[in-house]
């Protein structure tokens, strides 16, 4: 059985910090592409981080220079440290796992950026 299990979201004032994780069980995590996605009510999901296996990372636009995401093959856990958040920030973070055709989904957890 294939695990995600996100946690470390909760409120924060605007201008505050969160450090989301993500913890894997059942795939062999250092060979996943992982990724963060969010969805703010009435918004479709958007792409916010990847991390390759290499740790080659990628984030989006409207996170560049406050979010990072990173690995930890050792622990099978992926983070996403989220600096400076603002209310537009605000959404459920969902991390996802992929290699060629599978992919797994976390259930999320939720961010809210109070101003």
């Amino acid at each position: 059985q294939v695990d995600l299990v996100e946690a470390g979201g909760g409120l924060v004032q605007a201008g505050g910090s969160l450090r989301l994780s993500c913890v894997t069980s059942g795939i062999d995590f250092s060979i996943h592409f992982m990724r963060w996605y969010r969805q703010a009510p009435g918004n479709m999901r958007e792409f916010v981080a990847a991390i390759t296996s290499g740790n080659s990372t990628t984030h989006a636009e409207s996170v560049k220079g406050r979010f990072t995401i990173s690995r930890d093959n050792a622990k099978n856990t992926v983070y996403l440290q989220m600096n400076s958040l603002k209310p537009e920030d605000t959404a459920v973070y969902r991390c996802n796992a992929n290699r060629g055709s599978n992919n797994y989904w976390g259930q999320g957890t939720q961010v809210t950026v109070s101003s």
